[in-house]
């Protein structure tokens, strides 16, 4: 008895399926793979670092007396990053996605994914040529008059070249991505929701405020930690903006480091244990990443229930 043409393609409609699921979880390990791989020679790599005398690492008070201060400038500049890109590239997403006309969000869009293809040395170079320049007079004005809180104790730096310099083109880098993200999530919002909103006599606002923002909660989170996780390994763009220093609390005094910035100002010249005290440093920013990756991985499961995602 020969099969009839419903059951051929049945047939091939199986074996399409399983070569698809074959594809897709080889992927998927071969992404874990990768990912262990990369841990397994951090870790191999650094332990010389954390096993040798504390008077070998640099400083001479051992590894971990060494990479706090450089870690702590680390998520000095991220945090500043956030707080400035956040805010501004959802109020973009939303005015593209909302509130401007149709030919205006295409051209906006199209600007904003843009922002996101330029390299990075160039962001750098821009904030050290220009935006430290022109903003050092701000510095100062903080100083005379703000100098009371200790994050705008002066004296100012002369150059500019301070960690605030550095958070400020950090969000300038981080903005296209937290804004296209966001936006694409905006924009899958349910238009019944908005319209049911608008029907029950909502303002847009009030609209967006009940129907758009819950339901892109857990994408804006995403967008963010994604923004956070390249304001963490930026590396080219702290090198050129920063005059690195020790770590102190105000943010427009030279000083303060980045893990990426250590990294990439050392490496070309270093040998023997300082490579091993580096790949160490690696190691740390490697963790911190995962972590933060985690965190935003529970907070999206905690507020899954809550919003219309699923």
């Amino acid at each position: 008895m020969t099969a009839t043409p419903l059951s051929s393609s049945q047939g091939a409609g199986r074996a399409g399926d399983k070569i698809f699921s074959g594809a897709a979880l080889t992927a998927g390990c071969l992404i874990l793979a990768v990912l262990f791989g990369v841990a397994l020679f951090l870790v191999v790599q650094a332990i010389p670092a954390l096993t040798a005398p504390a008077a070998e690492i640099q400083g001479g008070e051992g590894f971990f007396a060494y990479i706090w201060p450089i870690v702590i400038g680390t998520l000095i500049a991220a945090t500043i990053a956030l707080v400035i890109a956040t805010p501004i590239a959802i109020g973009v997403a939303l005015f593209i996605s909302h509130f401007a006309p149709r030919g205006l969000a295409s051209g906006l869009g199209y600007v904003v994914d843009l922002l996101a293809a330029i390299p990075s040395v160039i962001y750098g170079a821009w904030g050290a040529a220009f935006l430290a320049k022109e903003i050092s007079p701000a510095y100062n004005w903080l100083a005379e008059n703000m100098g009371w809180l200790p994050i705008f104790q002066g004296p100012a730096s002369a150059t500019g070249k301070t960690i605030l310099t550095a958070g400020i083109v950090l969000s300038v880098m981080v903005l296209p991505i937290i804004t296209s993200l966001s936006r694409e999530i905006f924009l899958q919002t349910p238009k019944l929701h908005e319209e049911a909103a608008l029907a029950l006599g909502a303002t847009r606002w009030e609209m967006i405020k009940m129907s758009v923002l819950p339901f892109a909660r857990p994408g804006i989170i995403s967008a963010v930690m994604l923004g956070l996780g390249r304001a963490l390994g930026e590396t080219m763009a702290v090198a050129l903006v920063l005059s690195s220093g020790a770590l102190t609390a105000s943010l427009i005094t030279s000083g303060n480091q980045t893990i990426a910035a250590e990294i990439a100002l050392n490496f070309p010249e270093a040998s023997g244990l300082k490579v091993s005290t580096l790949i160490a440093a690696g190691l740390v920013l490697f963790v911190i990443t995962l972590g933060v990756n985690m965190i935003a991985r529970w907070i999206i499961t905690r507020h899954k229930e809550f919003s219309g995602a699923n």
